[in-house]
């Protein structure tokens, strides 16, 4: 393997160093590396630049097996590897669903086959998101996948013994249940959230109630088992008051919020623009504070994308007949940095957690999220915080182009990518690489 020498980058807590990679792992940090494979090493420039874990992604939608016209393992992992990701957690909602071992590792292998990124499945709660009986949960956790995350995503696990059984299942191997916390009920056809806009719009909505008592509930399922819970894309600042309330009790309950619910609020479906429809929907600006000050101070311990590919034929219609969901792995970073970094609500280091060594944590992917140390695999991200970039929907790495950023500035991106120690990404460009160690 090629021996990379980074150069002129500042890690998370401002230290400028090189770092010098070989044979896919970091073998010296320092202000000047001693190493005489320094001498022989691809420089890699990263003057005005952070060098940062490799992200990790809990919530990624890559479609395949079943919607091939939306999105691919290899697609979905390009656009991983620009936004700075090298781990992504595959969602089970795939036609077949990924709840039997034999789904969730053939979704494993065509991650490994593309080389560009770490793809973990995440494996179905119940057998065909029905919610019903449970799906193999053992076999996935004993497959080749090693499936430790289980979601019925897209659908709550509604029946609460149905969850409770889940919860008690998965304590023997140290595995999380991951809920989309949506009352069925509540929702049923809601189009947005609920209030005086959606009222003025005509849209049936979507009341913050539907999702804080299935949190709520699940909350103290946890408790009462004694088992992991992840709550998936928290959106309401009322479930942000429940998650610190359970976890000021000791209970297992971590959580996630996704990009979009940082940035992004309700008032922008008075465009009736489909690209701003997405599952759970967008709320209210006093909401989106509440979810910054969360993730500033740990109540929510990480950000996930919740990438959602959506065909051009899904999402080009009437609101109401489009799909829910809109693209956030290559602009993870840069709305991160928009609303976290920029507003000094956290700094680089908070940033490295909650992208990358939480995550890591939560989804027990030893190898990702590790501080950058001597004898860690190069997992990397370098992000230039100044480097500014438009967000063109033709460009995106994505099969699919449902952004809803497009025409915006950010003023920050990542410019390169390291997996295994081998770039995937240089000058903020996809370099092909299918690596096999």
């Amino acid at each position: 393997m090629t021996d990379y020498l980074i150069d002129g980058g500042v890690l998370a807590h401002g230290k400028n160093v090189q770092v010098l990679i070989s044979d896919g792992r970091i073998v010296e940090i320092d202000r000047i590396v001693s190493s005489p494979n320094a001498v022989n090493a691809v420089r890699v420039d990263a003057r005005n630049c952070l060098i940062l874990p490799g992200f990790v992604d809990l919530h990624t939608h890559l479609r395949e097996p079943g919607r091939e016209d939306s999105e691919t393992v290899e697609s979905g992992s390009r656009a991983a590897a620009k936004g700075g990701f090298t781990a992504v957690s595959a969602m089970a909602n795939t036609f077949p669903v990924a709840d039997t071992a034999g789904v969730v590792e053939q979704v494993y292998a065509l991650g490994q086959a593309a080389g560009l990124c770490d793809v973990f499945p995440i494996g179905a709660v119940t057998q065909g998101l029905a919610g019903q009986a449970l799906a193999e949960l053992g076999a996935m956790a004993d497959s080749k996948a090693r499936v430790r995350i289980f979601s019925d995503d897209g659908n709550c696990v509604f029946d609460p013994i149905v969850m409770r059984r889940a919860l008690e299942y998965v304590k023997k191997f140290n595995g999380v249940i991951a809920q989309h916390a949506q009352d069925p009920q509540l929702t049923k056809d809601a189009q947005m959230n609920e209030g005086f806009l959606s009222s003025r719009l005509g849209m049936k909505g979507w009341p913050s109630v539907a999702e804080e008592s299935i949190i709520a509930r699940d909350v103290l399922l946890a408790d009462h088992v004694k088992s992991r819970l992840h709550v998936c894309h928290v959106t309401t600042s009322g479930g942000v008051d429940i998650i610190r309330w359970a976890k000021a009790r000791g209970i297992q309950v971590s959580a996630e919020v996704t990009p979009h619910h940082l940035l992004l609020t309700e008032d922008l479906a008075t465009s009736y623009d489909p690209m701003y429809k997405v599952n759970p929907p967008l709320r209210t600006q006093k909401d989106v504070m509440a979810l910054r000050e969360g993730l500033a101070d740990g109540t929510i311990d990480v950000v996930a994308t919740d990438h959602a590919p959506h065909s051009a034929e899904s999402k080009e219609c009437e609101w109401q007949a489009a799909a829910f969901g809109m693209l956030g792995l290559e602009t993870a970073f840069s709305i991160v940095q928009a609303t976290m970094i920029d507003t000094k609500m956290m700094t680089w280091s908070d940033l490295a957690d909650r992208m990358s060594t939480a995550p890591a944590l939560i989804g027990g992917y030893s190898d990702h999220g590790q501080s950058l140390r001597v004898g860690s695999r190069a997992h990397i991200a370098i992000v230039n915080p100044t480097r500014g970039w438009q967000v063109d929907r033709d460009l995106v790495a994505s099969r699919s182009k449902n952004t809803p950023y497009h025409g915006m500035e950010f003023s920050g991106s990542v410019v390169a990518t390291f997996f295994r120690g081998v770039p995937t990404v240089l000058d903020s460009k996809l370099v092909r690489s299918n690596n096999g160690n």
